[in-house]
């Protein structure tokens, strides 16, 4: 490989979300990676620091343009440039579209499990949340259309908020399915919002359906946020671009984005965006083999020494989500014993959701050594919590 993804380094006392640990604990929980970036976006960021002023920043062309050239080639959408808003994050986005799109007590429509932080915009905003939970059923997840649907017809049901690719599960939705989401939500008046952060972060070989690619229905009742944070590790830089193809709704996007304080970039964003997206494919590349790589070494061990719980595959993230209902309920407690006795954070499932509270989710983006020392200490503290507190049943 061109570029090293083996490389330790110690994110520990560098005011890290994720590595506020102790020295001997290993953090395998926030969704953020432990690898340096793209040259080219260090390269541009540096630049810019070197500079020495950190002044009011506005939007460049190639911000636009960066977006649209990576859109058109790496996944088959045009955007037009009008449909474009910067944003300060995909959640700031989320939680102001939810603020300016619907109204207090209305249900927004979540597909459980999924990322925690969407219930967070939600209830946080005065909205109520409800769920068409997916099917989980011989070790993979479907959606059930039935359920859906009964759910989407309610008159409070005002919007969903769609994860593609779905984090915690690592589902890309297809075209078909996508079609059918958006007739229902189209003909039951439900806007959708299309969470797609993960969506450069495909196993090799896949791609992902942007929703507002799939016909016309689903362009003019959608709003898509895209970012380059997840696939480029720039989560900290706080930059996100909101798409909106129907005027009208885009106009009530805006003028919530404006009011709410979060369309204006910091000095970074905007450059390190530009250099990912025109400079970075390479790298992007690379990283997708090395995660594709460490999802098979993690499935492999857990095959063969952890038999008491089961990999769900998946086609996207660098997340794994793991069947732990050998050990229900003590799923949390198990998490908690993981981090006492073995210096091991990872993500209880209870988080995503309650039909998440069997499952754990480890995030494998860091070098395959550190890795393979994390998924030790699982399979050590599965077996000791298993013959500790499994008694209990």
């Amino acid at each position: 490989m061109k570029f090293n993804f083996d490389a330790l380094i110690d994110r520990r006392n560098t005011n890290s979300m994720k590595w506020n640990v102790k020295e001997d604990e290993i953090a395998m929980w926030v969704a953020d990676m432990d690898f340096q970036t793209a040259p080219c976006v260090q390269q541009a960021i540096q630049k810019k620091a070197t500079l020495g002023i950190y002044g009011y920043s506005e939007l460049p062309e190639a911000y636009f343009t960066s977006y649209q050239q990576w859109w058109k080639q790496r996944h088959q959408f045009e955007i037009d440039k009008d449909w474009m808003m910067f944003s300060s994050g995909v959640i700031p986005a989320i939680s102001s579209i939810v603020r300016r799109m619907t109204s207090p007590a209305e249900k927004i429509l979540v597909q459980s499990p999924v990322y925690n932080i969407f219930y967070n915009s939600i209830l946080n905003n005065g909205r109520e949340v409800i769920s068409s939970d997916i099917v989980y059923e011989d070790g993979t997840y479907h959606i059930s259309f039935t359920d859906l649907e009964r759910k989407l017809q309610d008159p409070q049901t005002t919007m969903m908020i769609l994860c593609n690719p779905h984090n915690p599960i690592g589902k890309i939705w297809g075209r078909e399915e996508l079609t059918r989401i958006g007739a229902l939500c189209y003909e039951h008046h439900v806007l959708v919002v299309s969470d797609e952060i993960h969506c450069d972060l495909t196993e090799p070989g896949y791609n992902y359906t942007p929703f507002a690619s799939v016909n016309e229905q689903c362009k003019q009742n959608s709003i898509t946020c895209i970012s380059a944070s997840k696939a480029f590790n720039l989560a900290g830089l706080q930059s996100a671009c909101v798409v909106v193809p129907n005027s009208v709704i885009r106009h009530k996007v805006w003028r919530g984005l404006n009011n709410d304080e979060v369309a204006e970039p910091n000095v970074f964003s905007c450059e390190a965006t530009i250099a990912a997206f025109l400079d970075g494919a390479s790298w992007l590349d690379e990283l997708r083999t090395y995660i594709s790589e460490n999802k098979k070494a993690a499935k492999q061990f857990i095959k063969e020494n952890l038999p008491q719980i089961q990999l769900v595959g998946s086609e996207a993230t660098y997340l794994l989500w793991i069947d732990c209902h050998t050990i229900h309920p003590f799923v949390d407690m198990f998490c908690k014993y993981l981090r006492e006795k073995k210096k091991l954070l990872i993500s209880d499932g209870a988080g995503f959701g309650k039909n998440g509270e069997d499952f754990i989710r480890i995030n494998v983006a860091c070098p395959q050594e550190r890795m393979m020392d994390g998924l030790k200490r699982l399979k050590e503290g599965i077996e000791e919590f298993t013959e500790e507190y499994i008694r209990l049943c």
